[in-house]
Parts: structure tokens; C-alpha cells; sequence
């Protein structure tokens, strides 16, 4: 086993570091919780400014075009400009567009906040995860660092599930949006004094303007379409297009950045196996969390009758356990087993977990059913979690953290948007299916409609079983570092994360 130090020459660790993730760490919150809690305060926003069933769905989506759409942008801007300047533009204007939403008097207001959310998420993220790679390179002070900021990334959204019920129930559902302010003003003092920047460690090439472009138009096309096919089935001839756009976009990119100069994604980045590995399972799992989340609050409030506070704390068995998986389980052994040994089995517990919930019936209490569902996924993906994302980080040249941590956000956000429209048309033709079986004469029945729908809700959990178990083999064959510090294709030593290399 290697041992865990400084590697030799380089710059000494910032004193200030611990303070900074704390700040880093705050912000990150912000950002992963900003999806749910929208959630939860949507249905009083459309009361309240009588938006129509049919507009309401921009609200999320219009977030998640802008987000989607210019993360690998974002990540450029910070190896340009600054990772310090990009996080604290991102955060006073998260900020702004947050006030903006919290003011909304009627639809158009309310998405061009959402929207400039996305925009300045694009930025705020990235910068966020490549400012922690860059400060912490010793291999156990990097894995606590990581193990933290993996437990928000992954619990954030259970958080924002609470969080939104309390404010929404007690106060109101513009406070789902003002709350954001608060969190970006504690982050923005904070980074103004505990964060730093080297300037050594920017990407000072000239912008790839054709691959920003072919970059943005894909992502979004891909974004948009699994957006449309929730909203109009797979079959619709402008969800078909828009895959088609993706495709056609995203393989241009692709051929232009391996020919251009100065790319915008270099594609080493991705073509390192172990870091091809996490952002493809990391990708997949996020699939199976977003219909976790989804199907739950639907279980919950629509048929056990939760009040929004109580859904939120009956997930905070699982935020206890993602945080336990990640920081004690995951942090404790990252640096003395391979990383696809607690990738793998991490996934597949959380599959596990997922499976317990395709046995929900109507009648199906909280104790029995969902609470184990929630301790095994918590316990999965939080130990999964930490070493996935320090590995797509690792091996990383200073210069091209930003893009490498933008490639993180893109495949959680890719894959949350593939899980929600996916697992929602699953959940949904199980439903009916169900429904046109019984041939009923006239109107469904209340309890055979409830049963119908917690008959969807359990097939979609099947489907999220399967793809969390793909993630689950891919992280065990693809995986197979860290390593000890090599140097990259130029020459140039690379910067990694020191987990010891056993015989695979």
C-alpha cells in the first residue's frame, strides 16, 4: 500500500483548506437542493399564480435546460477566468435569480428565474467540486473532503424535500426561493476569505467556440427530449427529433475535440477508463435516486397521506444513512481498497434497497417497507458516492478540473433527467395497464385507482433495480484505480487522488 503524503514538489496544502470545503460545501447544498425544493413548493406556486397543468412542468424544466445545457461551458469559464471568481459570480447570481423567483407575479417571471438558476448553476457547480480537487491532494485528507462533500451531493435532495415541506406549510412557497439567498450570501462571505486560487492552475487557451456551441445545443436537445417524452411519450415526433439533435450534435462535438487545438473538453477527461467508469455509473445510479425520490413523495402524500413535513422527515433516515455510508464507511476505506470495491457493492446495495420497494402495496406501512428500502440506499450510495467522485476528479491536470468536475453535473443531471422521464412513462403505462386488465365499467373506484397506481410505482422500482444494478457491474469492470501518481499523455504530472493499487 502506497503511503498517503504531499507529493513531492508539491506547493504546501492551504491552512485554510477545511474552512473552504465548509464553504464549498454550503454552496453545493444550495445547488442540489434547489431541484426538490422547487418540487414540493411547485403545486402552491400554480395556485398562486394560476399557472396551467400544462406550464407548470417549465418551471423544473426551464432549470434544467439552462443547467444541463451549459455545465461543460461553466467548467471552461473556471479554468478561465478563476475557479474562486466563477464560484462567487455563481453565487451572487443564484442569488439574484432566486430573488427574482421569490417576487414572481406570474408565470414569465417565475422561469426566467428558474432559468438564471440554471445559468449561474452552470457556473457555481463546477467550480465548486474543481476548487475541492485542486485543494485537497493528500490522500486521506481527500477522501474526508470528499466523503463530505459526496454525503451533500447525494442527500441534498432529501434535504430539499424537508426543507420545502417546512417552508411551504408554515411560511410560504416564495420562501422555497428567498432561502436560496441565504445560503449564497453565508458561501460568497465565506469564499471571499478562506478560498484561494492559484493562478498556475488556469487554462489560459482560447475558447473553443464551435465546441461550446455543438456542446450546449446537445446537451440541451438530450435534456429537452427526455423533458418531452415524460411530457408527450417516447413516440412524439419532437421527442424523437430531439434525441436525433442530440445524437447528431453530441458525435460532432465529439470529432471536433479531437481535432481542434484547444478543446473545450479535452478528450482525455474522458477516455481514462477509471474516470469513464464513475461518470457512467454515476450516471446510471442517479437514474434509480431521482425515481426513488419521485415514486416515494408520490407513495407518501398521495397515499399515505403525508402532510409535506412529514414526507420530508420520513426521507431523513436515508440523508442519516447516505452520510453514514459516505463520510464513516466510504472515507474510512477508500485509501485501503480499490475503489470499484466499494463502488460495486455500494450500487448493488442500494439495488438491493430499491428492490424491497417493488413489493409496496397500498397498505404498505412506513416501518416495514419503507424505512429498510431507505437505510439500504442510504448506506449504498453513500459509500459509493465518496470514492465515485474522487475518482472522476483524479489523475486530473490542475487546468482541467473545471471540465472534469463539469462532467460530474452533467452525468447526475443527464441522469436525473432520464430517470424521471423514463421511470414516469414506466410508473404510468404500468398504471393503465393495470387499470384496462380490470375492464371497468364507468369510473375507476378510489381504492382500486390507489392500487393501480402503487402497482406503477413498484414496476418502476423494478426498472430502477435493474439499471442501479448496471451501475453496480460497471463500476466493478470498468473501475479499476486509483493509482500511485503517473504522468498524463504529455508528460505533464497529473494530479490524482492516492488510493493504493492492489492486484486486480
Amino acid at each position: 500500500m502506497s503511503a498517503s503524503h504531499t507529493p513531492a514538489g508539491a506547493p504546501a496544502p492551504d491552512p485554510r483548506r477545511w474552512k473552504a470545503l465548509t464553504v464549498i460545501a454550503t454552496a453545493q447544498l444550495m445547488v442540489v437542493l434547489d431541484a426538490t425544493v422547487v418540487n414540493i413548493a411547485l403545486p402552491h406556486a400554480q395556485a398562486d399564480l394560476n399557472i396551467s397543468d400544462g406550464s407548470r412542468q417549465w418551471v423544473i424544466t426551464a432549470y434544467s435546460l439552462a443547467f444541463g445545457g451549459l455545465l461543460l461551458l461553466g467548467g471552461r469559464i473556471g479554468d478561465l477566468w478563476g475557479r474562486k471568481r466563477a464560484f462567487v459570480v455563481g453565487l451572487v447570481g443564484f442569488a439574484l435569480a432566486s430573488a427574482l423567483g421569490g417576487a414572481a407575479v406570474n408565470l414569465g417571471m417565475l422561469l426566467a428565474s428558474r432559468a438564471l438558476q440554471g445559468v449561474f448553476g452552470a457556473l457555481l457547480a463546477p467550480a465548486a467540486l474543481s476548487l475541492l480537487t485542486v485543494a485537497f491532494t493528500e490522500a486521506r485528507e481527500r477522501a474526508k473532503a470528499f466523503g463530505i462533500f459526496g454525503a451533500i451531493a447525494a442527500a441534498g435532495g432529501a434535504v430539499g424535500l424537508l426543507l420545502g415541506g417546512v417552508l411551504t406549510e408554515y411560511i410560504n412557497w416564495r420562501w422555497c426561493m428567498y432561502v436560496n439567498i441565504v445560503f449564497a450570501v453565508v458561501a460568497a462571505a465565506g469564499a471571499t476569505v478562506y478560498i484561494s486560487d492559484r493562478g498556475d492552475q488556469r487554462n489560459r487557451d482560447r475558447l473553443d467556440v464551435v465546441g461550446t456551441l455543438l456542446a450546449t445545443f446537445g446537451l440541451v436537445a438530450l435534456v429537452y427530449g427526455f423533458a418531452r417524452a415524460e411530457q408527450d411519450g417516447w413516440g412524439s415526433g419532437l421527442t424523437i427529433g430531439m434525441f436525433v439533435a442530440a445524437v447528431v450534435l453530441l458525435a460532432a462535438f465529439a470529432l471536433v475535440e479531437s481535432r481542434v487545438k484547444t478543446p473545450l473538453l479535452p478528450l482525455r477527461v474522458i477516455t481514462d477508463r477509471n474516470r469513464g467508469g464513475a461518470y457512467l455509473s454515476i450516471g446510471l445510479a442517479m437514474i434509480g435516486m431521482f425515481g426513488q425520490f419521485l415514486f416515494l413523495t408520490y407513495f407518501l402524500q398521495l397515499n399515505k397521506g403525508y402532510s409535506p413535513v412529514m414526507c420530508g422527515i420520513a426521507f431523513l433516515p436515508l440523508v442519516v444513512c447516505l452520510v453514514i455510508g459516505s463520510t464513516q464507511i466510504g472515507t474510512r476505506l477508500v485509501n485501503r481498497v480499490p475503489a470499484r470495491f466499494l463502488m460495486g457493492p455500494g450500487f448493488l446495495l442500494a439495488a438491493i434497497g430499491m428492490l424491497l420497494l417493488t413489493r409496496l402495496e397500498v397498505d404498505s406501512s412506513f416501518a416495514t417497507h419503507v424505512l429498510p428500502s431507505e437505510i439500504l440506499l442510504g448506506l449504498g450510495m453513500g459509500t459509493a458516492s465518496m470514492p465515485g467522485m474522487s475518482l472522476a476528479t483524479s489523475r486530473i491536470r490542475p487546468q482541467d478540473a473545471g471540465v472534469a468536475s463539469a462532467m460530474v453535473n452533467v452525468s447526475q443531471q443527464v441522469g436525473g433527467s432520464i430517470g424521471t422521464a423514463l421511470l414516469n412513462t414506466v410508473a404510468a403505462s404500468a398504471t393503465s395497464s393495470w387499470i384496462a386488465a380490470r375492464a371497468f365499467s364507468g369510473s375507476v373506484p378510489e381504492a382500486a385507482a390507489q392500487q393501480a397506481a402503487v402497482h406503477g410505482y413498484a414496476v418502476a422500482f423494478g426498472w430502477g433495480t435493474a439499471i442501479m444494478a448496471l451501475a453496480s457491474l460497471i463500476a466493478f469492470v470498468l473501475v479499476n484505480g486509483g493509482g500511485r501518481s503517473r504522468a498524463d499523455s504529455s508528460g505533464e504530472a497529473a494530479q490524482q487522488v492516492e488510493v493504493p493499487v492492489i492486484a486486480h
